[in-house]
């Protein structure tokens, strides 16, 4: 792997490879996949079994002279993390945990991060004294010793709120003084608490619920719901007036379901957006936030979980000049973040990119994304049809809904350009019946889609996961074969630990069937075959079906067996 000159190394990842550790391209391929991620490189290192991270503390602590300390057997009640202020620890990811006179001994992983320490010594007025740790158990550490979301809502309300509203069926006066005063200070502390901590914790949505006897907070992380607080009812009109001012939604109005967006500006050069949905209740509106964070579609297709030959194909089809790309799968299983990767790696100065959607869910400079309105007469094809007026080199369409968009979307990729899209279908023989099904001709299709990507999102294991023992006859009906099953390997299997919350898994890893449309494939449409002849056709061509490519993924320590079975159950 030739190394990008357009990453410099510093810091650790410069010490590492001037030491001979730890070459320059893997150096260079951590750093570009965590660059803006605080500890990143070492846990991206870690992650790829390049260098453990004790390794990395040792060897920073022999470099450049600091202690080094296993952070885990520290007493949590003697960590002083009230010694600098909580934004600094959060953004640096350091912990105070001894004071001595005037001297503040610090936990980090990376001692060439000069910045925090002046920020920290300048802040607190006191010399800073590194001790090296572990990222993962630092992570840990800074995040037993933060404030809960709940803990948050009860320092910042005080005793305002501790009040028995569960037996009320009327609004009393004080449900609405708390509606009336939109800005209240705790609960706007408390809902960007809350909206942090989902960040942080890498969820994709927050579900803001009232019921009759409580309310409750829940995010969605890995695919898996979770509850975090559960605030006193009476907040339940404050919180969603807050929620619904913030996202410039019309706070008089709780009849019908609204939709808005708001960002949160975590620095200069960070921000997320929010889709925020409200439904009306018979209890109230219940509010859910996703999460849209553009960085998601900065990691590269390396990050993303595709097999060496399934990135090949489809690296070549996005340079392909003309042509329609298919992402199928089921709701939340990845289609926007794969689309809008292949996207970034095509924004170029000299290439126009021009997309449809609804709505928008990631902001990227240098592409032209339209937010289509069927109220106002914005629908796809009304706005592809502008497109094709606009000059455009790819195009971008959020989803194939009718014969119309379809036609028009072919049509583009018949006549030079290329075109992105996607379909809920099950896998990527069934995505071409389902085209004719629509009523688009087989030769349409035979001449314009070039590739087609079926896919799914497994839970990825943490890093606690140990070998488990599965019977012999449960991997053979799981679909593995006897070749594969010859004891060189074994299937891992969740534990849980503090860092995945006790689940056993930590973020999550794509499935993918990726099918090049070849000429065999094409001869089948013409000829009206069905999916699947398809299947059999692609299977022949050498293509993994998405129950392959997961039992790949077991075999390779990423994911569970269990996982895999459940996400490709068809």
């Amino acid at each position: 792997m030739a190394a990008n000159p357009q990453i410099a190394l510093t810091g650790l990842a410069r010490a590492l490879v001037q030491q001979n550790r730890l070459t320059e391209a893997d150096a260079v391929a951590c750093t570009a996949e965590q660059q803006n991620k605080v500890n990143g490189f070492i846990l991206e290192a870690a992650r790829r079994g390049l260098l453990s991270e004790r390794d990395v503390a040792r060897f920073a602590a022999d470099t450049f002279g600091h202690p080094v300390l296993d952070i885990a057997a520290l007493d949590p009640s003697t960590v002083l993390a009230d010694a600098i202020d909580r934004k600094l620890i959060a953004k640096h990811h350091v912990l105070p945990i001894a004071k001595r006179g005037n001297r503040l001994t610090v936990a980090l992983a990376d001692p060439t991060n000069l910045r925090a320490l002046d920020e920290i010594r300048f802040q607190s007025g006191l010399s800073v004294d590194p001790v090296i740790v572990e990222a993962s158990k630092l992570g840990a550490a800074i995040e037993k010793n933060g404030e809960s979301a709940k803990e948050s809502l009860e320092a910042l309300t005080g005793d305002e709120f501790n009040m028995d509203m569960l037996e009320q069926d009327a609004p009393s006066a004080a449900e609405d003084e708390a509606q009336a005063e939109v800005d209240d200070a705790p609960v706007v502390r408390f809902i960007q608490k809350v909206l942090i901590d989902a960040i942080n914790e890498g969820a994709s949505d927050i579900h803001f619920e009232p019921y009759e006897k409580y309310y409750r907070i829940r995010v969605r992380t890995d695919g898996t719901l979770r509850e975090i607080a559960q605030p006193p009812l009476i907040l339940r009109e404050k919180i969603a007036a807050r929620i619904k001012v913030i996202s410039r939604l019309d706070i008089s109005e709780k009849r019908v379901p609204q939709d808005g967006r708001m960002k949160l500006v975590l620095s200069k050069n960070k921000a997320i957006d929010f889709r925020v949905s409200t439904l009306p209740t018979i209890h109230g509106e219940k509010i859910v936030m996703r999460i849209l964070d553009p960085s998601s579609a900065m990691l590269g297709v390396d990050a993303l979980g595709y097999d060496p030959e399934q990135k090949a194909a489809l690296l070549a089809a996005i340079q392909r000049p003309y042509g329609m790309i298919l992402v199928t799968g089921p709701t939340g299983s990845g289609k926007t973040v794969s689309l809008y990767t292949c996207l970034n790696i095509l924004n170029k100065g000299d290439v126009n990119i021009s997309t449809a959607e609804d709505p928008a869910e990631i902001n990227l400079a240098g592409i032209n994304q339209v937010n289509v309105n069927e109220k106002a007469g914005l629908t796809f094809s009304n706005a592809l049809r502008a497109f094709l007026r606009q000059d455009p080199d790819v195009i971008m369409v959020g989803e194939i809904r009718d014969l119309e968009t379809s036609e028009i979307s072919i049509k583009a990729a018949q006549t030079g350009h290329l075109v992105l899209s996607t379909l809920h279908t099950n896998d990527a023989p069934s995505t071409l019946e389902r085209l004719r099904n629509m009523g688009v001709a087989p030769f349409n299709i035979a001449s314009s889609v070039i590739l087609i990507t079926a896919q799914r999102l497994a839970r990825r294991l943490c890093s606690c996961k140990q070998p488990m023992d599965i019977p012999y006859d449960v991997l053979l009906e799981a679909g593995f074969s006897e070749a594969e099953l010859d004891g060189s390997w074994k299937p891992y299997g969740p534990i849980g630990c503090d860092k995945c919350k006790g689940s056993g898994y930590k973020g999550r890893v794509g499935i993918y069937q990726v099918m090049p449309i070849t000429e065999d494939i094409a001869r089948i449409i013409m000829n009206n075959g069905n999916s699947l002849e398809i299947a059999a056709q692609a299977e022949l061509d050498g293509v993994a079906d998405l129950r392959r490519s997961g039992l790949r993924k077991v075999k390779a320590g990423m994911t569970s067996l269990a996982e895999v079975l459940a996400t490709t159950n068809e």
